[in-house]
């Protein structure tokens, strides 16, 4: 007799939509939890920022972040 764990394994090996059996509403990535941090920019850093947002059209927010990770992904 197959367990629901073999069951599950199978349909995922032969490529079947298994998103309906996952709790997606509980779903955490480790390490990729949120964390809300303050730093303060001189204002001249804030405008290159922004100009650098607008170019790629997306949030000021966006570009720290990528920037950042580019960063600490090099220095890794």
């Amino acid at each position: 007799m197959k367990t629901k764990a073999s069951e599950f394994d199978k349909k995922f090996t032969d490529g079947e939509d298994i998103t309906i059996y996952l709790d997606t509403d509980r779903a955490r990535r480790p390490e990729h939890e949120q964390k809300r941090v303050n730093v303060d920019f001189p204002v001249w850093m804030i405008h290159s920022l922004d100009r650098e947002a607008k170019r790629l059209g997306v949030p000021r927010q966006s570009v720290i972040k990528i920037w950042i990770a580019e960063r600490l992904d090099k220095a890794s």
